[in-house]
């Protein structure tokens, strides 16, 4: 672990970037932009396959951040590795060579999970079931850290300032022509706060409006409630708001080759122009 004035790194884990002026009680995180896939991994698809899992670049849409005042903590390890937007007992029983401790009991169903099976449709991840204790060694080195460090970053400012609001940062696959969006697809974004019960709702309307009025399609709770983080953080009687939000990758790279289109730098800066208007919202109310 390394510390310094301006942050936090825990090599192949996480980093948190600390507020460049002084501290308003907003927290970003992006749980799943990691690109730093561990040696133990021994994955048995194409990479470029398992890749496509990443919210790549997301931490950086987000990078002016601590600028306006706001802690921003990010992955390193990729989510196709452990999801830490999943509880830890979200487990696939049939993923695992034995069993897991009592503590752990596996969820008898489950989508996706703390430890996925496949990168895509058809394309199994791994050759093998995995070690419980492989299992194990996962959430006790990367998902208990990357909670550990959020929680703490929220309870400080919580202390600070009697309040705190949390941006769960991600991205969402785009399906066909975003320009020709059919009936029932999702818009550029999507809010999520598990139907108004992990924020107050001024929090998911004031982030609607802002991005509604740079032209954004943004919908509310379709498709992408919020998961495993915002139901931890968010809790809004206690003055903890925690709000998901999802942006379409086709507004900003190429969803095969990962490469950064055109339109990364004008969505940049339209988030950066997002945080910053959050700054004055939280000033406002803490």
């Amino acid at each position: 672990m390394r510390s310094n004035a301006t942050g936090l790194e825990i090599p192949g884990v996480l980093w948190r970037r600390d507020p460049h002026q002084a501290a308003v009680p907003l927290v970003l995180d992006s749980p799943h932009s990691g690109a730093f896939y561990p040696e133990d991994f021994a994955y048995c698809c194409p990479l470029p396959v398992l890749r496509r899992a990443e919210d790549a670049y997301v931490d950086e849409l987000y990078a002016t951040a601590p600028a306006h005042g706001a802690t921003l903590i990010g992955a390193l390890f990729p989510r196709s590795y452990i999801d830490v937007n999943r509880a830890a007992d979200d487990l696939d029983p049939a993923l695992l060579a034995g069993d897991l401790p009592p503590v752990f009991v596996p969820r008898p169903v489950t989508r996706v999970g703390l430890v996925r099976r496949h990168a895509q449709p058809g394309v199994p991840i791994y050759d093998r079931k995995l070690d419980p204790d492989d299992v194990l060694a996962r959430i006790e080195r990367y998902h208990d850290p990357y909670h550990r460090v959020l929680d703490d970053a929220c309870d400080r400012l919580h202390r600070e300032f009697g309040t705190v609001w949390h941006l769960n940062c991600h991205s969402m696959p785009s399906y066909g022509n975003r320009r020709e969006k059919r009936q029932g697809e999702h818009g550029d974004f999507v809010l999520g706060d598990r139907d108004g019960t992990t924020c107050a709702p001024d929090f998911t309307d004031f982030v609607a409006r802002f991005l509604r009025g740079l032209g954004y399609d943004v919908r509310v709770n379709e498709g992408y409630k919020g998961v495993e983080i915002v139901r931890r953080q968010g809790r809004p009687s206690e003055q903890r708001h925690s709000l998901q939000i999802e942006v379409d990758r086709a507004l900003y790279m190429d969803q095969k080759t990962l490469e950064k289109l055109p339109g990364f730098d004008p969505l940049q800066t339209d988030l950066a122009g997002l945080v910053e208007a959050l700054a004055g919202f939280v000033r406002g109310r803490s």
